[in-house]
């Protein structure tokens, strides 16, 4: 009994060897096939499902599933969008070109209509509008950066530095348009008054 146990666990084993030999024969037929014309592996693929060995392959489709997956994209638009949030949040409370320029002219308007006014009134035109124009075109750099900077923080999946620099530039945007407001509308320093 035992001698008809191990011949039927023997031929077992033989078939099973088999099997698998052909399971890979048949993957290496497939791929082949493949490489050549990827439509005739599809006939390779419908004849090993009719065989049952269609199990065999699955570690070869998930390979193949993952070589298919699409690209994480590289982040170049978020970085470059996350600098340029800090570069507007540092160029609003440094001060810009922009701002000097309408300052001036604000300051070259007042001196045309303030001449023969009062004191408070030459002041007003000269400096005060010069200041809240400063004030404005700062403030919406600041408002530019702090928006830049929330539209890359909401984007998922950004890597670590890219969120660091949205966050720095979103910090500076932050504190320029609360410098500005107040700059704006005198909270900090009011100008001087005529005697």
């Amino acid at each position: 009994m035992t001698a008809k146990t191990d011949e039927n666990t023997e031929t077992e084993k033989t078939a099973e060897a088999a099997r698998t030999a052909e399971a890979v024969k048949t993957t290496e037929a497939v791929k082949t096939r493949e490489a050549v014309d990827p439509g005739d592996g599809l006939d390779a693929v419908d004849e090993l499902d009719e065989q049952g060995d269609l199990d065999d392959l699955d570690d070869l489709d998930e390979l193949e599933a993952a070589d298919e997956a699409p690209a994480a994209s590289s982040g170049v638009g978020a970085g470059a969008a996350a600098v340029v949030s800090a570069g507007l949040g540092l160029a609003a409370l440094s001060g810009t070109w922009v701002g000097k320029v309408g300052s001036e002219r604000e300051t070259l308007i007042g001196q045309i209509n303030a001449q023969g006014g009062t004191a408070a009134q030459q002041i007003s035109e000269i400096y005060g509008d010069a200041w809240h124009t400063t004030a404005l075109v700062n403030g919406l750099f600041s408002l530019l950066a702090l928006i830049t900077a929330v539209v890359v923080l909401t984007r998922p999946q950004r890597p670590v530095w890219i969120r660091a620099v949205a966050v720095a530039g979103a910090v500076l945007g932050g504190i320029g348009l609360f410098l500005s407001a107040g700059m704006y509308f005198d909270l900090f320093l009011s100008l001087p008054s005529a005697p």
